[in-house]
């Protein structure tokens, strides 16, 4: 460090050290200045004219994209992660700027006051070693940006989660209130047929019927109580509160979203993925941390100059100091322990491509399970009951089978569709975790992390 002391009278000397430190100014880099428009590009979506942007109008029948683009806008987790993010490019300034220039005062006084010493000090180190601490800083906005396209990414994926919850959850209900309706009719027609042919049969129908009407009326009772339970969380990744109004709740019906094959989605998580792009952040932060250790290892500068205004003529001091960094063993474990921890951050880097390797298996075995499970209902097993259900009815009009036949079939049906709306849940939901490892939610995300999504090296 370097200390630069002038005093009030000696303008010289003010104006010397002045020279000095404006020679010694590390000036912006090209990557804090990227870092500056990218954290400037995404504020002005977030807080266009220094306000806040205006919210989408939700609406019942509003697509999905209109309600994730309330969340992103809305959401306090993609404040705050952006307030770290341009907290950390704010730091990148303080990091390479000279310290703040002190004023400092020294007297000596016995009866009356026999000298008086002003001076203004300055201090600064090399430009090279605050270069190389610019760089760290810049490095770990890096991280912050990173942790802000993944905050931006998880709301998404939350909100498009509870999307797909409620969805499922407004059909099984509709599916279920179906079902009490059909084994109302299927009740009453068991009990006309035990009333004009008694038989232990019939009453063995009847009763069956009747303890199936309460447990599906029961079933539906659950999923009224799981209606209001996703209807706030989906409230919730909308970055509504407990106390605000309630939002428009979406009607829509769950439909199979495309998907890549798996060597692409592979090589979209090894580009893309958000946790894939903070490890590799904070690789390149603990190599720039390297080059920021190594510089220990330069000697810093005093240099200063008082002056005694008691004096006549004026006596003026210089200082001048050197710090020694001789202790090699102290800088060379502080360069060692700053190699170690990017060994342990590109280590991570590895690791985390293990883990998404096993996670794209595990969710593209749920989707293909669900696709199988689909398949097979649309194309053998509904077809098949349908064909049932015309044959009981056309059996009942002439005659050869009873009416009660009827309705057993249509609550199969019924039963059957409820069943495929759970397994297109259940894809979807996987589906939504894949776009997210492949930081692809939704065309919403594109406008905040456009330019500043994690990518390979």
């Amino acid at each position: 460090m370097t200390r630069f002391p002038l005093s009030a009278a000696a303008l010289p000397w003010l104006a010397a050290a002045f020279a000095l430190a404006s020679a010694g100014c590390a000036s912006a880099s090209r990557e804090e200045q990227a870092a500056r428009d990218q954290v400037r590009a995404a504020g002005a979506r977030l807080h266009p004219a220094g306000g806040r942007a205006d919210l989408p109008v939700l609406k019942a029948d509003a697509p999905l994209a209109d309600y994730l683009r309330f969340a992103l806008l809305n959401h306090p987790a993609v404040e705050a992660a952006y307030a770290d993010w341009r907290a950390a490019v704010l730091a990148i300034g303080p990091a390479r700027a000279l310290p703040d220039p002190r004023f400092t005062f020294e007297a000596d006084v016995t009866n009356v006051l026999e000298q008086f010493m002003p001076g203004l000090m300055f201090d600064f180190m090399t430009p090279g070693k605050r270069a190389a601490m610019a760089r760290e800083a810049t490095a770990a906005s890096g991280v912050a940006r990173r942790n802000f396209v993944s905050a931006v990414l998880a709301a998404a994926a939350e909100t498009q989660k509870a999307w797909i919850e409620l969805a499922y959850v407004d059909e099984a209900i509709r599916l279920r209130k179906a079902s009490v309706s059909t084994l109302d009719e299927a009740a009453g027609l068991a009990a006309a047929s035990y009333t004009t042919s008694s038989g232990m049969a019939s009453l063995d129908s009847q009763l069956r019927l009747i303890n199936d009407l309460a447990q599906t009326r029961s079933q539906l009772d659950a999923l009224g109580d799981r209606r209001a339970a996703v209807r706030a969380r989906f409230k919730s990744s909308l970055g509504l509160l407990p106390g605000d109004a309630d939002p428009p709740w979406p009607q829509a019906a769950l439909q199979a979203s495309a998907l890549p094959d798996e060597d692409e989605l592979w090589r979209r998580v090894q580009a893309s993925n958000p946790g894939l792009g903070e490890m590799r952040a904070m690789v390149d932060m603990a190599l720039a941390g390297v080059e920021a250790a190594r510089r220990t290892g330069t000697p810093d500068f005093q240099l200063g100059g008082m002056v005694d205004l008691k004096m006549n003529p004026l006596l003026y001091r210089p200082l001048a100091n050197v710090t020694l960094p001789i202790w090699r063993e102290k800088i060379a474990a502080t360069v060692a322990a700053a190699r170690a921890r990017q060994e342990a951050a590109s280590a991570r880097v590895n690791a985390g491509l293990l883990e998404m390797a096993a996670q794209l298996a595990q969710m593209l075995s749920m989707v293909r399970e669900s696709d199988r499970m689909i398949g097979t209902i649309d194309g053998t097993v509904l077809p098949n009951l349908e064909r049932i259900v015309a044959s009981t009815e056309a059996g009942y009009q002439t005659g050869i089978s009873g009416a009660a036949m009827i309705p057993e079939t249509r609550l199969m049906a019924l039963n059957l569709r409820l069943e495929r709306a759970a397994a297109l849940r259940d894809r979807e939901t996987a589906a939504t975790g894949l776009l997210l490892m492949t930081a692809d939610i939704a065309p919403a995300t594109a406008p905040l992390i456009t330019g500043v999504r994690a990518s390979a090296p």
